[in-house]
């Protein structure tokens, strides 16, 4: 089988291998697992490989670079414009070639792919919508057209889609799914960790350093915590934009003693520092399965986040995490000491927590993957 991959992840190449973001990259190794050869159409930069990218492992892989498209301003557009016929013509010749088609959406790369493959309606396809599918979300146009264009089922022949969460507009060809980080064998015993003044009560941040994720919302929880007089330890994993105002509040805050920039960080460090946090905060303003909430849920580190997506679906609607309003410093921290001041509905809530996120292992996630592409619509 000859497995074709149409997606904005912008690609690194070093050594003859091809790498981008790690959860993503790990995710693809499953669907390509048994696949003859894969076809990758996909932006391609030359830069050094940091230490949350992966590396495809496939031994066949024909890569067709195209380049990125951007929206965000009149010169992005009108040369994006000027490029949409070279993308176009890519993605359709490297549909012609393939067996099985995959898409990854919402983006402007999965807009087209979805587009195309409507010329293709007798070939096996799949599509991964890994963004927020809830219609009553605030999203571009571009995300609902998106949408629009994957749950019609005449456009979409022999296509499954694969989107988070259960929602009313399902239609024969959407698939509830999920995502997974770790094997069935990972999984330990992880007993709660206690709640006491006498230690830190220690608390994550774990992606994008961007105003979407609201990382200063964190900061700035922390510190209303920390006057309040509790002991508190806040360590951030992740890069972006925001980093230099983080580091400019922390100092100007006197902040060092308890709160830390990591970066970028390994998989297996990662895993580390969830089993050691009481709580992740999570106030990000929009998700699709938020892999962090996921995770921290797996190793016992009770999820503050917000009621975006299927988030709610995930947490229970409250009774294994903590469901926050978007911006309001106040509420979070009074959310926050609710747990502080009731330990045993903390572990209850973390055990909760634990026994729904393992659920979803990358076993099972890699025999729900096999079992689409052996039986396609």
């Amino acid at each position: 089988m000859r497995f074709l991959i149409v997606t904005h992840v912008i690609h690194n190449q070093q050594a003859g291998k091809y790498s981008a973001y790690g959860p993503y990259v790990r995710e693809m190794n499953i669907w390509i697992k048994h696949a003859q050869q894969v076809i990758i159409v996909a932006p391609l930069v030359e830069s050094a490989i940091n230490p949350i990218q992966v590396h495809y492992e496939h031994p066949e892989i024909k890569f067709i670079r195209i380049p990125a498209l951007n929206f965000t301003s009149w010169p992005e557009r009108l040369r994006s414009i000027g490029l949409l016929p070279v993308v176009i013509w890519r993605i359709f010749t490297a549909m012609r070639q393939a067996d099985h088609i995959h898409l990854r959406c919402p983006g402007n790369i999965g807009l087209l792919g979805c587009f195309c493959q409507i010329l293709f309606p007798g070939k096996s396809k799949t599509a991964k919508y890994a963004g927020n599918w809830d219609w009553k979300s605030n999203q571009p146009w571009s995300y609902r057209l998106q949408q629009s264009i994957l749950r019609h089922t005449f456009f979409t022949r022999k296509m499954t889609a694969l989107v988070y969460g259960l929602w009313p507009d399902k239609t024969r060809n959407i698939y509830p799914f999920f995502t997974a980080s770790y094997r069935e064998k990972e999984v330990i015993e992880t007993p709660a960790r206690t709640l006491t003044q006498k230690q830190p009560t220690r608390f994550i941040f774990v992606g994008t350093l961007t105003a979407n994720k609201q990382p200063m919302l964190v900061l700035k929880t922390i510190k209303l915590l920390s006057d309040l007089g509790y002991n508190v330890q806040l360590d951030f994993f992740g890069e972006g934009p925001e980093r230099t105002d983080l580091q400019r509040f922390v100092q100007e805050n006197n902040l060092e003693g308890y709160v830390t920039l990591h970066g970028n960080i390994a998989h297996h460090t990662l895993t580390v520092a969830y089993r050691q946090s009481h709580f992740l905060l999570f106030p990000s303003k929009s998700e699709g399965w938020p892999k962090a909430v996921a995770e921290a849920m797996f190793w016992g580190c009770l999820p503050v986040t917000t009621p975006v997506s299927c988030v709610p679906q995930m947490l229970g609607n409250g009774s294994r995490g903590v469901l926050i309003p978007h911006a309001d410093p106040a509420a979070i921290v009074q959310a926050i000491e609710q747990q502080l001041n009731n330990p045993d509905s903390y572990a209850e809530q973390v055990a909760g927590a634990m026994a729904w996120s393992r659920q979803f292992t990358l076993d099972r996630f890699e025999h729900e993957i096999q079992h689409l592409l052996n039986n396609p619509k």
